[in-house]
């Protein structure tokens, strides 16, 4: 069918129903939708047969919807209404959660029901449980609804039919800032966290600190640390460790509210965020290796054995990776390689894997040329020591998403394996960059050239599933988010325990070493740094401004051209607006 999407964004969900449905050899249209987006005018452009909106806040106009069927991804279950369905999930501590796909009219939220879907709750951020149960569970209800579409004959129900035992949501006003807000004398740990969690990715909780008004930006709990409720206690990697009355939490990020008149501000790591305004505190070191039944404590790099596998866990906000990021993970690397064991897993947790170079700290810096030539210098150090590394096998193990830098940091490894709903943008167009991350000699070796330079021009976001046949990705691992630790654990142990480990790492070595000698990795790295340096350096490139956007959370002043030119698996949609 021609399948027209309307979104707010191009974000996770978007990508994710996006690249779905151009796997299932549908037509795909886009349109990222402002208040101000004249969707009556734009729509018959692209004549489609079904219009979805996988996450859109603003409503379909009466002459859209009344002219072509509109489904509508809502994030709650039967009977849930309002614009903070997952909020209200994650701040109220519900244990199960659902999504509804219904059809647009004059009631928002309130049409016939085409497809519904339920998922758990588990103790994570409101944007991780987006990408991921939340995620599932709305794929799952749109693929349903979209074939019940095509068939034609189904009706769906209309909500006011539906016995009062099947409404398991009701309608929710928008949660609030004074809804959220933290009483920090008086509030439990677990409290905070959900108030924290709730509001993980955006808006944040807004509170005042250290003389300042900040908004406050994920939250893990400590188990060890006490003090003033309120006070700030420590701070770890970038994080701070602020005082409950029963405990502690870490906040690993901070942004600042915006001053009227002012630009966005930009959400940081929550030290680098207080600058000067941060008090002498103890820079309390993160365990890299924790023993079972630890107290709680917060740490971004986790490492672990299980017999002859090794396995290097990280999990950075968004999956950004600043250059402290790299050279910690880095080092963590490099300790793990002293290991003796024979396989590594590089990743293994939920949500995203990596996302690549860190745009908000690079916005923030004095000097943002400056700091963008650390990063990727920093995170090609990394990928160079997974792509030399030639005495075990190292895995990359994708629980969610990675882009970019991030998705060519997996393609450095033997084996890439993937959580069955991630998706892959291996390609760095729309950020005006050429990319590096070795991503010359890895994406060619996996694809071929001509596939390589297809995937970065066309800018598109692919399934696992649709990697796997490229060629991208090794093995897909059909669980939840919440199993794929234990999934990727066990095949990690049976890879490590297989009987012809030793040889594959043999020819893994002599492999690198033919590779070397026909081009050396350095070459690679010293074509693609030109490249880079050329971009960052010149304050008229493109990247500053599309940087500046991404950061700022500028929203689209149109649809860009390429999400109309077609989609893997599909063709385009003739006469797509652009």
């Amino acid at each position: 069918m021609r399948i027209l999407l309307l979104a707010d964004a191009f974000n996770s969900l978007t990508q994710r129903a996006y690249a779905e449905l151009a796997d299932r050899g549908h037509h795909l249209g886009v349109e990222l939708v402002t208040r101000a987006t004249p969707l009556a005018a734009l729509v018959p452009r692209h004549a489609p047969d079904l219009i979805v909106a996988p996450m859109l806040t603003t409503v379909v106009p009466r002459e859209v919807w009344s002219a072509w069927p509109c489904l509508i991804v809502h994030p709650g279950p039967l009977g849930d209404r309002g614009p903070s369905s997952v909020d209200w999930a994650v701040q109220q501590g519900a244990e199960r959660w659902g999504v509804t796909v219904l059809q647009a009219d004059d009631e928002m939220d309130g049409g016939a029901i085409w497809a519904t879907a339920d998922c758990p709750v588990p103790e994570v951020g409101k944007s991780d449980l987006y990408r991921n149960e939340i995620a599932d569970a709305a794929i799952e209800a749109l693929l349903t609804a979209v074939a019940r579409f095509a068939v034609g004959t189904h009706r769906p129900e209309p909500q006011h039919t539906l016995p009062a035992d099947r409404l398991l949501g009701r309608p929710r006003p928008r949660l609030r800032q004074e809804d959220r807000r933290i009483d920090w004398a008086t509030a439990p740990t677990e409290t905070v966290l959900r108030t924290l969690r709730a509001a993980d990715s955006r808006p944040g909780v807004r509170d005042e600190l250290l003389g300042g008004t900040w908004f406050l930006h994920g939250g893990h709990p400590e188990d060890t640390l006490t003090g003033r409720p309120g006070a700030l206690l420590a701070t770890r990697n970038g994080a701070v460790c602020r005082a409950t009355a029963d405990g502690a939490v870490w906040i690993p990020e901070l942004r600042p509210a915006r001053t009227p008149g002012g630009p966005a501000a930009v959400k940081l790591p929550a030290t680098l965020a207080l600058g000067d305004r941060l008090p002498p505190l103890p820079e309390i070191p993160a365990p890299l290796e924790a023993a079972d039944g630890a107290p709680r404590t917060w740490s971004d790099i986790r490492y672990h054995e299980d017999g002859p596998a090794g396995f290097l866990r990280f999990s950075f906000p968004g999956g950004a990776m600043s250059t402290d990021h790299c050279r910690r993970l880095l080092a963590a690397y490099r300790h793990a390689c002293t290991r003796p064991t024979s396989v590594l897993v590089l990743g293994g947790q939920r949500d995203f894997f990596s996302n690549g170079i860190h745009l908000n700290v690079i916005e923030a810096a004095a000097d943002p040329a400056a700091e963008s030539w650390a990063n990727i210098n920093a995170i090609d150090d990394l990928v160079q020591a997974v792509l030399t590394t030639t005495d075990r096998l190292v895995v990359a193990a994708l629980g969610g998403n990675a882009a970019a830098g991030g998705a060519m940091l997996a393609l450095a490894a033997d084996e890439v394996w993937c959580r069955f709903a991630a998706v892959l943008n291996p390609h760095y167009r729309l950020m005006g960059l050429h990319g590096s991350e070795y991503w010359t000699y890895t994406l060619p070796r996996r694809v071929g050239p001509e596939t390589a330079a297809h995937l970065m021009a066309r800018a598109l976001p692919i399934t696992a599933a649709h990697g796997q046949r490229l060629g991208l990705v090794d093995r897909i691992v059909d669980c939840t988010a919440q199993e794929f630790g234990d999934h990727t654990g066990r095949l990690a142990r049976r890879l490590a325990d297989s009987p012809g480990v030793q040889s594959r790492i043999a020819a893994k070595k002599a492999r690198r070493e033919s590779d070397e000698a026909r081009r050396p990795l350095a070459a690679h790295r010293d074509d693609e740094l030109a490249r880079m340096r050329r971009t960052f350096f010149d304050p008229e490139a493109p990247y500053h401004a599309l940087r500046r956007a991404f950061a700022r959370k500028e929203g689209p002043c149109g649809t860009p051209a390429h999400l109309n030119a077609g989609a893997p698996g599909a063709s385009a949609m003739p006469g797509a607006h652009g």
